[in-house]
């Protein structure tokens, strides 16, 4: 476009500063910087890439499977620039690995909550598409979520979560001063109702970007929180780590699978052993 201050096609990227040779096709995407290290301590190997403001970035193997983490930052917009520039150096597979509250009595501190669609309660996705767009996991990478949660034994729970772009009063809870946002008194109420599992900053702009264009995407979230119970504790990340780093050895497999057979998508009627 005339007039840009920046290539945003260069070779490495304005953000991440990666570049196509530096990053796998498979991407995890944690918000904290700190959690790439919880990451990448479950691969075989890692080497960090490259690290600049809050986009850390390690590639490594998992049961022989290339893969790369990405943190994203808290929130939609830092998210999207992240999707972006990995789309831009050929990533094609996202998985947010983040941690969550849980809205549901039934969800305990610790499980794992997979998204199979999200709440597009934040506005980084509505610069791209209009709102009645929906955000919906890519079923291939929820499929290899949940097989790879049940191989590793870990209690999960799979539906729709919201994601917000405040963390106090998107989420109903006061701000400052215990100031309540409008209708922030009943939010938690009726996203329960409407059956949605959890809450958290980032998911539906993965989904909607990666669904606009053509990519594979999902998200795993550890409960540190249960908003209807109110129990908290921080824990879960590592799970929520193996998990996502399975699915992506289980979706490699998954690929190769639909190759041997001549096949475009993944089905009930295919097997991996």
């Amino acid at each position: 476009m005339p007039g840009d201050s920046e290539d945003p096609n260069a070779d490495r990227q304005y953000h991440l500063e990666v570049t196509g040779d530096d990053v796998a096709d498979s991407v995890l995407l944690p918000g904290n910087p700190d959690r790439i290290e919880t990451i990448t301590d479950l691969w075989d190997s890692s080497r960090t890439v490259a690290s600049h403001r809050e986009y850390r970035t390690a590639t490594g193997r998992y049961d022989g499977t290339p893969i790369s983490a990405t943190s994203t930052g808290i929130g939609g917009p830092s998210a999207a620039i992240a999707l972006e520039e990995l789309a831009r150096a050929g990533s094609a597979t996202f998985i947010r690995v983040g941690s969550c509250g849980a809205i549901q009595p039934e969800i305990d501190v610790g499980d794992l909550v997979i998204t199979s669609g999200a709440v597009r309660q934040e506005g980084t996705s509505e610069e791209y598409i209009h709102n009645d767009y929906p955000a919906v996991a890519d079923h291939e990478v929820v499929s290899a979520l949940i097989a790879a949660a049940e191989r590793l034994g870990y209690d999960y729970h799979v539906g729709l979560t919201m994601s917000a772009d405040s963390f106090y009063a998107g989420q109903g809870r006061p701000g400052f001063d215990g100031y309540e946002a409008p209708g922030s008194d009943d939010l938690v109420e009726t996203l329960r109702n409407a059956n949605v599992k959890n809450i958290e900053m980032e998911a539906a702009t993965i989904l909607t970007l990666a669904s606009l264009y053509d990519l594979r995407a999902g998200a795993v979230c550890a409960v540190y929180a249960n908003r209807q119970t109110g129990e908290f504790r921080t824990e879960g990340d590592a799970r929520a780590a193996e998990t996502a780093s399975l699915a992506v050895a289980l979706l490699a497999r998954m690929d190769q699978r639909k190759r041997e057979l001549g096949v475009n998508q993944w089905h009930a009627g295919l097997s991996l052993d």
